[in-house]
């Protein structure tokens, strides 16, 4: 099992403060592990992350609003994210649930009156949804007014674009399309994702740093997060990915990451609908 480094254990020191009210719109909750034990079928073995820890980081930061992101290695157990959602308050923090084929109306009701309001698949971790169960699970959360969130890399972009464009559902796309900057922006896969975008029904997550192929500070990612604000400034979201799990060579710093986001959108306005307007929109705050 891959075991994962902590995050880093200091209190952020961005430049600039986030607006009130703004959004992290990914992260992960993971522990107490002595009541939400981890999955037997991840592959990746998380340090326990909790409330407290998050809270700190987002306070620096200025991080009012949550959106809390189930990860691969709970599988289709919520509860640990429920729990975190409650923790905070169902008026500032919302879930994006991981669910399957088993999920019954009454299941995704209960789900959603605990603030859940999209599915996750994960085509990239493991232990997630089959791609299979895409179109089923979008008819079945379209009456919740849901949205499906997709983590895949940026190669599978291409022939997943017409299936997403046929779905009943807005698509979120998470870590800016799972892209690699040596690839350039003019790589099939970012340009997949410009089109998902274009379609008006599709948002894209700029938790960049995964994306970088030089590594931190992470500046190749400047020209991708540009040209998805550029073409989709009010369907563009922001999140930390704290407590970014699976990384054993480097842990960033998440004062430096909302950093990079100023530097992706230095006016007020745009900060402002990143990190405010947008996640409003489509978390329904």
């Amino acid at each position: 099992m891959k075991p994962c480094l902590p995050p880093l254990d200091v209190v952020p020191n961005p430049s600039w403060k986030a607006p009130p009210l703004s959004c992290d719109c990914h992260f992960h909750i993971f522990g107490p592990y002595d009541r939400f034990p981890l999955d037997a079928g991840r592959h990746y073995d998380p340090q326990a992350a909790l409330i407290p820890a998050y809270l700190r980081m987002a306070e620096a930061l200025g991080i009012g609003r949550m959106v809390i992101v189930q990860p691969s290695v709970y599988g289709t157990d919520n509860s640990c994210s429920l729990d975190a959602a409650a923790r905070f308050g169902l008026d500032r923090a919302r879930v994006v649930a991981v669910v399957d084929d088993s999920f019954d109306e009454a299941a995704l009701r209960d789900l959603h009156a605990k603030g859940t309001r999209g599915v996750r698949f994960n085509a990239v971790s493991g232990n997630g949804t089959p791609l299979d169960q895409l179109e089923a699970l979008a008819r079945r959360i379209a009456p919740l007014g849901w949205h499906l969130q997709l983590y895949a890399e940026g190669h599978q972009l291409p022939d997943l674009a017409p299936r997403l464009a046929a779905l009943p559902v807005p698509v979120v796309v998470d870590h800016m399309g799972g892209v690699r900057t040596a690839d350039g922006v003019n790589d099939a896969g970012f340009q997949a994702l410009l089109r998902i975008l274009d379609s008006g029904r599709a948002w894209v997550k700029l938790c960049g740093y995964r994306i970088s192929s030089s590594g931190p500070p992470f500046r190749d990612v400047a020209p991708f997060a540009r040209a998805l604000l550029d073409a989709a400034p009010d369907r563009c979201v922001w999140g930390t990915d704290w407590p970014h799990p699976s990384l054993s060579a480097w842990m960033p710093e998440d004062g430096a990451l909302l950093d990079l986001l100023g530097e992706w959108a230095p006016s007020a306005a745009e900060r402002r609908r990143v990190l405010v307007d947008n996640p409003a929109a489509l978390y329904g705050f």
